[in-house]
């Protein structure tokens, strides 16, 4: 694992669009890379570049948001996903850190059971917070 560069955006990007039907835009990852508060830390194959997954996640204050998890359809069910978020949930304990959130689809019940498997538990339902298609998302938490 290692933090997301410049030259990184276009393997991201593929990622990116193979893991999504509403993908973010590569002026989003770019944006992301400017900012101080903002880290998209990438899982690579073993022994290459190859990029498995990201995940982009906001350091505000005491707590981590995370904004954004994604593995390439191929690399899926390997660990990827838990591996990076274990990464960024040590990094934030590391810090002292107080808590992590994110929002999840309603209908994303493998994301869901990871993150429960983590620790996080739902604390409330944003109505609507998916514009592409009105889809509820679960506001989940993980005291660090």
């Amino acid at each position: 694992m290692r933090r997301m560069v410049a030259a990184d955006v276009e393997p991201v990007m593929e990622v990116e669009r193979r893991a999504f039907k509403n993908p973010w835009s590569e002026d989003l990852f770019r944006r992301e890379l400017t900012h101080d508060w903002s880290t998209i830390l990438l899982a690579l194959e073993p022994g290459t570049e190859r990029v498995l997954g990201f995940v982009i996640f906001w350091v505000v204050h005491d707590e981590i948001h995370i904004l954004n998890v994604a593995v390439d359809p191929p690399a899926r069910r390997r660990g990827v996903a838990r591996a990076l978020l274990e990464e960024l949930l040590q990094r934030g304990r590391r810090q002292k850190l107080a808590l992590a959130t994110l929002e999840v689809r309603k209908s994303n019940t493998g994301a869901i059971a990871l993150y429960e498997g983590l620790g996080f538990r739902a604390v409330g339902v944003r109505k609507g917070y998916y514009v592409d298609e009105g889809e509820d998302a679960i506001v989940m938490v993980l005291d660090l």
